[in-house]
């Protein structure tokens, strides 16, 4: 019954990406804005395709194996009804919050993470730059969520309708949106998660509510133009070359030279894997609270 629900889900948001990707294109064709570049798009794809293909490839083992187990053991039961759903979603979400966070904040994930924010662009294409190597750990965050009670198939089934939540926040023709502003992750929300500016740097974590980054310190509005500079997306040092091996592996290989230069200790060697991203032992980088820091 569960993938009979995934399978639908899939069906009916497949032509509902297109349909926004064609109408995003055509408006701001229309437009005379630079939003879409064929290059940046195949990327988009591109990544996807490896996102799924290793999320497909490990899906039995995370959600038949480890997660069943977890469920077999849960610590809770829970009736089928509204309330197991509502607490599901928001339980998903929190949970979620943590992991995009630790991506951001730990550059041993952020080199997994990293590929999502190398776009310069900002499009419902971009919603699709996989972090492609996130199926290897995402499931560890979901363990909590089978101990408590709930089907892994049912946790499967909200992320992926969270997800299309998380799609249609990258773009920028849509601005504020009211009061949803004060719960959901919005456009303006994520707008700012993807600037490269000192400000925006690790800001709005959240997919699909954005409390979580209220609650713990990392919210930041989208500014007028009057009061700060305009939005500046993509990784504060771009990619110079981001051919298809490159763009999924340029830090993994900057963090190797970094753990295996000579003269440091094993503690700043430890600090150049799981510290936050930008960290260096002489200071020659910064890290995003550095460079908010030094912009003040």
């Amino acid at each position: 019954m569960d993938d009979i629900r995934q399978q639908w889900l899939l069906l009916i948001s497949t032509p509902f990406y297109i349909g926004i990707i064609v109408l995003e294109l055509l408006l701001t064709h229309l437009q005379h804005r630079k939003t879409y570049t064929l290059k940046d798009t195949v990327a988009n794809v591109y990544l996807m395709l490896l996102n799924a293909a290793l999320d497909l490839a490990f899906r039995a083992i995370v959600y038949f194996g480890i997660l069943q187990y977890f469920y077999a053991h849960a610590f809770f039961t829970w009736k089928i009804n509204i309330l197991y759903w509502i607490v599901l979603v928001i339980a998903e979400d929190f949970v979620y919050y943590w992991l995009h966070r630790f991506d951001h904040e730990i550059r041993f994930f952020w080199a997994a993470h990293v590929t999502h924010h190398s776009s310069q662009k900002f499009n419902f294409s971009v919603g699709f730059r996989s972090s492609v190597f996130q199926p290897l750990y995402r499931f560890i965050y979901f363990i909590p969520l089978a101990w408590a009670g709930f089907k892994p198939l049912d946790i499967a089934l909200i992320y992926s309708a969270t997800q299309i939540w998380g799609i249609f926040v990258h773009t920028e023709l849509i601005n504020k949106m009211g009061w949803l502003e004060y719960i959901f992750v919005t456009p303006s929300h994520h707008r700012v998660h993807h600037g490269s500016n000192p400000k925006y740097l690790d800001k709005n974590m959240g997919m699909f509510l954005i409390v979580w980054d209220k609650l713990f310190g990392t919210f930041q509005a989208e500014l007028p133009a009057e009061k700060y500079q305009p939005i500046k997306y993509g990784l504060t040092k771009n990619l110079e070359y981001p051919n298809a091996v490159n763009i999924v592996f340029h830090e993994w290989k900057q963090i190797a030279k970094d753990v295996f230069q000579k003269n440091i200790t094993f503690k700043q060697r430890i600090k150049y894997l799981f510290g936050p991203p930008g960290w260096s032992h002489d200071g020659s980088r910064l890290t995003s609270d550095e460079m908010r820091a030094k912009e003040n």
